[in-house]
């Protein structure tokens, strides 16, 4: 009897040390669990930032894509519009040094012509008087002369000009006063022939003038 109680007894230290680890082990999992799903949680939440840090990368990626698109378009229109501004600059100076050449020139031509015009306009042949008529005659015809050659300089210098059309094209010299400069080589030359061919011609002139 004795046997069989301390058999019993041993059986149950046996049973007893058989299952000391496993409530160990029941009491550490929950310790084990807690942590792995605190790890668990810390990946979770590093793989959220690095995807949102992956999409805030793509997004300045694009972002700097873009301004570079739009800086090189920039450069583009800057090379572009400078190369036109700066053919227009240079054109437009020219174009204003030829037409402030071509003011002066008018202006000259103006001042030149004025001048004759009030020459010609002081001549009156009614009051030239009957014995000095040769001489005013040739000074007259002297001073058309003049003012018909300046004119049809000035007409060759600026024909084919924008200002070309300001005298209506080349004119022919005035017949009064070829005539005039014709019977005024008459004239002279009669001067070395003979005087009664002086006397006749200076009487034809006093008879053209009285009319």
């Amino acid at each position: 009897m004795m046997g069989f109680v301390m058999a019993t007894t041993l059986e149950r230290k046996q049973q007893i040390s058989i299952n000391d680890p496993q409530l160990e082990i029941s009491e550490e999992a929950p310790a084990f669990t807690e942590d792995f799903e605190s790890k668990l949680a810390d990946a979770q939440t590093q793989l959220e930032m690095l995807h949102s840090q992956r999409k805030n990368l793509e997004r300045q990626k694009l972002a700097l894509e873009d301004l570079n698109h739009r800086k090189q378009e920039f450069m583009n229109g800057q090379l572009d519009l400078t190369e036109k501004l700066s053919s227009a600059i240079t054109t437009i100076e020219r174009e204003l040094f030829e037409a402030k050449q071509e003011m002066e020139d008018l202006e000259q031509t103006k001042s030149a012509f004025t001048t004759h015009l009030r020459k010609i306009e002081t001549l009156n042949p009614e009051a030239w008087p009957k014995d000095n008529l040769n001489t005013e005659l040739q000074s007259a015809l002297l001073t058309l002369d003049k003012a018909e050659d300046e004119y049809e300089q000035a007409v060759s210098y600026f024909t084919g000009s924008k200002r070309g059309g300001v005298f209506g094209g080349s004119s022919s010299p005035s017949r009064g006063a070829r005539v005039g400069s014709d019977f005024q080589s008459t004239l002279l030359n009669g001067l070395a022939f003979n005087l009664p061919v002086i006397l006749l011609g200076s009487l034809a002139l006093v008879v053209y003038f009285l009319k």
